[in-house]
């Protein structure tokens, strides 16, 4: 049995942690062995990274800094990770991908697309996920969402502007590739966001 690399993304507060725990329990019960993972992070490298990236540094942060360091990240995250799960035929599920890349330091914060293509080509290859989920919901209610959290990280502290560009990128590149992507409306109640997961994961991935 050949492992599958599934990604969920989505702006902050759409509700990603919830819906990853049940893809995890649902393809445990159909025999997947399934390693979950994360970006940025998933080593011990990476989660280094992942701490740099998300703090509130004195002077901030360089946009090409953040988006370098994003894909420094990734890098050793597929090989230590992801690359020798799959290998072995482990499904890996990871919460945030490329996409990300795309969305925050693309849409986000206005960084060309093509330079981020070129990173990715570089640290990835021809290598994408199987499919992608996106757990689209409206920017106010996302910031709703954030703010009963706490303190907030770096990424969580942006504008409205900043996460309503983000997730136009999101469904944007959902439309340019739909056979990659699931769209799942994420502002309806927690169990009709896992009925209409759950059912598009079982038709697009033979479950």
């Amino acid at each position: 049995m050949s492992g599958r690399f599934l990604v969920v993304e989505g702006i902050d507060g759409a509700g990603k942690d919830t819906q990853i725990a049940r893809i995890k329990t649902l393809l445990e019960t159909c025999g997947r062995e399934v390693v979950l993972t994360r970006e940025p992070g998933g080593t011990g490298l990476a989660e280094e990274i992942r701490t740099l990236l998300l703090g509130h540094r004195d002077g901030g942060m360089g946009e090409d800094a953040e988006l370098l360091l994003m894909f420094a990240a990734r890098a050793e995250h597929l090989r230590e990770r992801i690359r020798p799960a799959l290998a072995r035929g482990a499904w890996v599920l990871s919460h945030r991908f490329t996409d990300s890349s795309y969305a925050y330091q693309g849409g986000g914060r206005g960084i060309a697309h093509q330079r981020i293509a070129a990173l990715e080509d570089w640290v990835q290859g021809s290598f994408r996920p199987d499919l992608t989920v996106v757990l689209d919901l409206d920017v106010d209610t996302a910031l709703q969402r954030v703010g009963k959290r706490g303190e907030r990280d770096r990424f969580e502290s942006e504008t409205r502007g900043f996460f309503q560009r983000t997730r136009e990128t999101f469904l944007a590149r959902a439309t340019l590739d739909p056979d990659r992507y699931l769209v799942v409306d994420a502002g309806q109640p927690v169990e009709a966001v896992w009925s209409c997961l759950q059912a598009g994961l079982r038709a697009r991935l033979g479950l």
